[in-house]
């Protein structure tokens, strides 16, 4: 049965990455993308759906320390036996061409003897491949093709065929060490050589501390930013700039629930709020690659735009149902795809032209595609002006109109207004500041309800939703108007916890079309940390930031959701969402503005005003 969520480290090679337990256990591993079916897939069902285990084998066995070494993806684990003490180090290469993970188990007292596991099940654990013993040089490897695709585990001594794997033990005494190497490769190619451990590990190191040292330290959260901002780019691929909301699928919201999501996909909405937070603290290079990964995978059509893309733009994402998996901790179904993608989320472009405004506000330049797309997308809020929609949260009921997604309207057409006025953008700003003002009335007039003295989660509804935090954040309104003062102390009554956290809405209103139940929603409660910290409120602010990072694992990593009765966590996890809130709530804390720092070092010069032809293409 797999760890609790909170025990796995994450390792990543800006392709994909993998899950391991304080156990020493790899129990999640897609090769050679984040979204590719899993090799080892024994989070989701047992060690028969693969998995790859290095640990001492002694019963007094014990983790005495787990971390990551300074600002990298690079582990370590110290375990304690009554034979003595050894290490395991975890990572996988960066930049290099093809997919591995590195393991080297390294002797620092005594003589431990330790067990090495090993089953590789592709296609999310449903088949065995074909195993066998090639030669290279003069060392043995162990083999394992299935299809397309092939695995060569390179250590010695190899381990032996066993009815569920492949299996030994071995021993490491003070000062030796052990290396293991796993390569996938297409099953068409010759197995890659063994690569040199101490270059990988050097160029791994390298890699992660000099991008780390690029961010920018702000306050007394500055660690847990640096970890965050690295956790997004772990998550990011190398090539094609989209970042996944987590690596994994269907951990659930609710044990023993439905709500089970495949989340290892890019939502337009966390590549644009990833933009914001990279400029924000230093990385206007990663915020440039993000904007064109959003522009490649918006191109065509504005009818044709979806909420969320694979990781190259694909857009086909059908959902179907893995039935020989019994899902995370026996908590059925396991999904792959989501049909979110085929949503219409009218938020999303909002939230897409807000992230470009900072950009531009940076001294991005615009270009004819750029802001043509742009123009286009304002088209399509246009044509689409009267349509309900199914809102952030992705409900799988009707669709309504949603208060967030009507204030997100606004602020798309409120960012093209300024594009025109501000930047000398070609556009048609009157009939915007028209739409802008209508969508103004209309808010305030069917998402406010004056009985209450909140905004709602839909017009006409009484429920509140944590998503109205959002309305300040884009200049709706001010963080300290008295509309939004009692909306915060509406959804204080009604979506706080017993544990203190919030939640996104009340799922026993059927407002979502599914079962009941979910634990508070991370990014939620950060968002409330923003809130306080804008409105005077710092106490409250730092007690509940304290209260949120203290949820992190002791590598400081989040999940999707956080089960306070069991103080365990839940949902996909690392999240990015969880991790893109946390750096927002940081910088309110802090005091940092995070419209000022959008503007870098080396462009402090005013915009000039570009000529473009009618169709408003810049010369």
């Amino acid at each position: 049965m797999a760890e609790p969520i909170e025990d796995y480290a994450l390792l990543s090679d800006l392709a994909t990455a993998a899950l391991i337990s304080k156990r020493g256990s790899i129990d999640w591993l897609c090769f050679p993308r984040f979204d590719s079916p899993s090799t080892f897939g024994a989070l989701l069902g047992t060690r028969d759906h693969g998995r790859w285990l290095i640990a001492p084998q002694h019963d007094s066995a014990r983790v005495i320390s787990r971390r990551y070494v300074g600002s990298t993806f690079v582990l370590e684990t110290t375990w304690q036996t009554l034979q003595g003490r050894v290490q395991v180090v975890d990572f996988m290469p960066v930049g290099r061409q093809g997919s591995s993970l590195l393991r080297r188990v390294i002797g620092l007292e005594g003589t431990v003897r330790l067990s090495q596991d090993l089953s590789i099940r592709p296609q999310y654990g449903a088949i065995k491949p074909w195993m066998s013993r090639v030669r290279s040089n003069s060392n043995e490897s162990l083999l394992a093709m299935a299809g397309p695709d092939a695995w060569v585990l390179h250590c010695q001594p190899l381990p032996e065929p066993q009815p569920h794997g492949h299996s030994n033990s071995f021993s490491v005494s003070d000062g030796e060490h052990m290396d293991f190497e796993l390569a996938w490769f297409p099953s068409y190619r010759t197995p890659p050589l063994r690569v040199d451990f101490d270059l990988a590990l050097s160029e791994a190191m390298n890699f992660w501390t000099t991008w780390a040292g690029n961010c920018r330290d702000d306050g007394p959260y500055s660690p847990m930013v640096k970890r965050s901002l690295l956790v997004l780019r772990a998550l990011s691929h190398f090539e094609t700039g989209g970042i996944v909301a987590a690596p994994t699928t269907s951990l659930p919201e609710e044990f023993r629930g439905s709500r089970n999501w495949d989340y290892r996909f890019c939502w337009l909405r966390d590549a644009a709020l990833t933009l914001e937070s990279m400029l924000t603290h230093g990385y206007e290079t990663e915020a440039l690659k993000w904007r064109d990964w959003l522009l490649r995978a918006l191109a065509g059509d504005p009818e044709d735009m979806q909420i969320m893309y694979g990781l190259a733009g694909e857009r086909d994402l059908p959902e179907r149902t893995l039935e020989h998996l019994p899902g995370y901790q026996g908590s059925p179904p396991v999904r792959i795809g989501n049909a979110a993608s085929s949503q219409y989320q009218a938020d999303v472009v909002g939230e897409v032209l807000v992230a470009l405004e900072r950009l531009r506000l940076a001294g991005g330049k615009e270009d004819s595609f750029s802001w043509a797309l742009q123009r286009a997308l304002l088209s399509f809020v246009e044509k689409h002006f009267e349509d309900e929609d199914h809102g952030l949260w992705e409900m799988r009921g009707d669709t309504r109109y949603f208060t967030h997604s009507r204030v997100m309207m606004w602020a798309a057409f409120d960012c093209g207004i300024r594009a025109v006025r501000d930047h000398g953008l070609p556009g048609p700003a009157e009939r915007w500041e028209g739409l802008r003002k209508r969508l103004r009335a209309e808010i305030m007039e069917r998402g406010f309800n004056h009985d209450l003295y909140s905004f709602t989660q839909s017009y006409g509804s009484v429920q509140s939703d944590a998503s109205l935090l959002v309305l300040p954040q884009v200049g709706f309104l001010a963080y300290d108007d008295e509309h939004m003062l009692g909306t915060v102390k509406q959804m204080e009554s009604e979506l706080l916890t017993g544990g203190g956290l919030l939640l996104r809405y009340r799922t026993d209103t059927g407002v979502d079309g599914l079962e009941p139940g979910e634990h508070a929603f991370v990014a939620c409660s950060f968002w409330l940390v923003e809130q306080y910290a804008r409105t005077g409120r710092r106490n409250e602010a730092q007690r509940l930031m304290n209260q949120l990072v203290g949820m992190t694992n002791e590598l400081g990593l989040l999940s999707e959701e956080f089960d306070t009765d069991q103080d365990r966590m839940a949902g996909n996890f690392p999240q990015a969402f969880s991790h893109l809130a946390l750096v927002r709530a940081a910088d309110a804390i802090h005091g940092v503005d995070r419209l000022s720092l959008a503007m870098p070092r080396t462009t402090r010069t005013p915009p000039r005003k570009v000529a473009a032809d009618e169709n408003g293409y810049q010369e």
